[in-house]
């Protein structure tokens, strides 16, 4: 039986395995602004915690079912981010994002309620500019039912009646002049008040109300003055109470993004519920990040009539009641439902605004808290002792193989530090390219991955004693075990990564993260085999030093094959005396 094809050139293929880990480790220095040391877990480093208060309209305790759903969206988005190791749970009435790291930016961006509506732009002004007056033309007609609104004053009102307090034409009465003058019963009602605390859940809900309902009055009217005053008026560096509480079938005055330009919008004419999918893509014409937009077949019906009524004019594209992009329309109605978001995107921004408007909504609108600093002390208490135990165990297993495998041994050690090599530098890398973070699952993975990569070890070289036990050398019988244990080895890894792709396609948190490690030791084990294993083993079975039964330690072998060619050459001997 001839050799193995590929096996005849070991140096080639271990010069292959030496220039993938030169651009692995090429690509980890001189890629990235961060340590080339890989992304860690929140059992490992710690993280940050971002607790979810839900905002609704009325007030009112959040239902369960909303609270699940806003759950199951918001670790969608997680895991369309990538394997994260982000944690969302359920606490009460409040929903607890907790990010490896000390940054909180990334669980309130997870947290957006992604309420995205397309309204055109009636009047769009500089922050901090004077508001002309709109003309009666462009203002938005009230709905059917709604009482007409209280035509404006013949001449502007100055800035300085233009203040928040200020009340609209016909407007009632401030509740702040009521209240100057109480009746006599409302004085002496606190006397006979309860002693009893309020609860402060039931006055943050009427305090949230009061905010959304103030907010809606003045910035969601139909009245021009109040309009005009609404947008002197908006502040753009505090909170915004209508952030995703907005009703679009009203106008809205609102900011953009960055805060630089106030708008006044016209009613919703698109729902982001009639997105079909978002993709992040890098504009090449203009190099700029940009989102580009499929819409469902409604929703492609009622872009193509926005866009041949709003030509040359502009659209806004509001997210959570602030406009984040406000371009011209440029063409006419186009086929296939499809648009394009522009805007100061980054490509960390733009996949983020992608993967939120892709799983949809959130039920609930949230306010989120400030972050804390979660520690990781058990966890790095647990990782020094697995780490301990796996380094023992290591040293034992190769201990084993030296004395068992003498030379074959000292090879499988050098096999696994060539992997250990790849492994660590692809940690660092799917850490900075897709959020992969390295956890005590993903670690238990590893190792069990490594485990397996010296079992393909185990099968190669008992092929080989197996061929030297029919009686041939240690030379031959190399090329011949690996042809005969490359097909095992192939069949058991298939069988391995089978179980941990599906395995990471049903499971859910850090079991992902055990499956995606497991899954990718399993890949790296046959790449290691085939390009480092076999042709080690192959240049020393030409070597003939390595080939000393004493140094390779298959002597006793080479006397079962010459015990077993003396007794049948003494069988056949028989037989022609005979």
């Amino acid at each position: 039986m001839p050799p193995s094809q590929g096996s005849a050139h070991p140096l080639r293929l271990l010069g292959v395995y030496a220039a993938l880990l030169a651009v692995i480790y090429a690509l980890v220095f001189f890629t990235g602004d961060k340590a080339p040391t890989p992304k860690l877990g929140i059992d490992l480093q710690g993280g940050t915690r971002v607790t979810l208060t839900a905002r609704t309209p009325d007030g009112s305790k959040p239902s369960q079912d909303s609270l699940h759903k806003a759950q199951e969206i918001i670790e969608n988005r997680v895991n369309g981010l990538g394997v994260s190791g982000s944690e969302v749970a359920i606490e009460g009435d409040n929903i607890v994002i907790t990010v490896p790291g000390d940054d909180g930016q990334q669980a309130r961006a997870l947290a957006t309620t992604a309420k995205l509506y397309i309204r055109p732009v009636l009047q769009a002004v500089p922050k901090g500019a004077t508001v002309p007056q709109v003309p009666p033309a462009q203002q938005p007609a009230p709905d059917a039912g709604q009482p007409a609104p209280v035509p404006a004053p013949a001449e502007a009102p100055a800035p300085e009646a233009a203040a928040p307090e200020a009340a609209a034409p016909g407007a009632p009465a401030p509740e702040a002049l009521v209240e100057e003058a109480p009746a006599p019963q409302q004085r002496v009602f606190p006397a006979q008040a309860p002693t009893q605390p309020a609860d402060p859940n039931q006055t943050q809900q009427e305090e949230t109300q009061r905010e959304i309902a103030a907010a809606k009055a003045t910035r969601q009217s139909t009245d021009q003055a109040t309009q005009q005053a609404a947008m002197l008026a908006l502040d753009c560096t505090k909170p915004d109470p209508l952030a995703g509480n907005d009703d679009p079938n009203l106008p809205l005055v609102t900011c953009s993004q960055d805060g630089t330009e106030v708008f006044l919008l016209d009613k919703s004419r698109i729902d982001g519920q009639e997105i079909d999918n978002a993709i992040a893509n890098l504009d090449q014409q203009q190099s700029r990040w940009v989102v580009d937009l499929k819409f469902k077949s409604t929703g492609s019906d009622a872009w193509a009539d926005l866009t041949r009524e709003y030509l040359y004019k502009r659209v806004a594209f509001t997210l959570d009641s602030k406009v984040f992009s406000a371009p011209q329309v440029q063409a006419g109605p186009q086929l296939g439902g499809t648009t394009q978001i522009s805007g100061s995107f980054t490509a960390k921004s733009a996949k983020e605004l992608a993967n939120t408007l892709k799983y949809g909504s959130l039920p609930l609108s949230f306010q989120t808290s400030e972050a804390e600093t979660v520690s990781a002390t058990l966890g790095l208490s647990s990782l020094r002792a697995g780490l301990i135990a796996g380094a023992i165990g290591l040293v034992v297993v190769l201990l084993y193989c030296l004395a068992y495998y003498r030379m074959l041994g000292f090879l499988t050690g050098l096999s696994l530090i060539a992997s250990g090599f790849a492994v660590y530098g692809i940690m660092v890398l799917l850490g900075r390219w897709i959020g992969f973070t390295l956890d005590l699952a993903g670690i238990a993975g590893l190792i069990i991955g490594i485990g397996m990569t010296a079992d393909s070890f185990v099968v190669f070289f008992e092929r080989i004693k197996d061929e030297m036990r029919e009686g041939r050398s240690f030379r031959s019988a190399v090329p011949r075990g690996w042809q005969r244990a490359r097909r095992t080895i192939l069949s058991g890894n298939a069988v391995s990564f089978i179980a941990a792709a599906v395995l990471y396609w049903l499971a859910a948190g850090q079991v992902k993260g055990f499956a995606f490690t497991l899954g990718l030791t399993t890949v790296l084990d046959v790449v290691v085999v085939f390009l480092v294993t076999a042709p080690l083993v192959l240049l020393a079975s030409r070597s003939a030093f390595w080939s000393k039964p004493s140094v390779n330690g298959l002597g006793a072998i080479q006397e079962v094959a010459r015990e077993r060619r003396a007794a049948e050459a003494a069988v056949a001997e028989g037989v022609r005396t005979r």
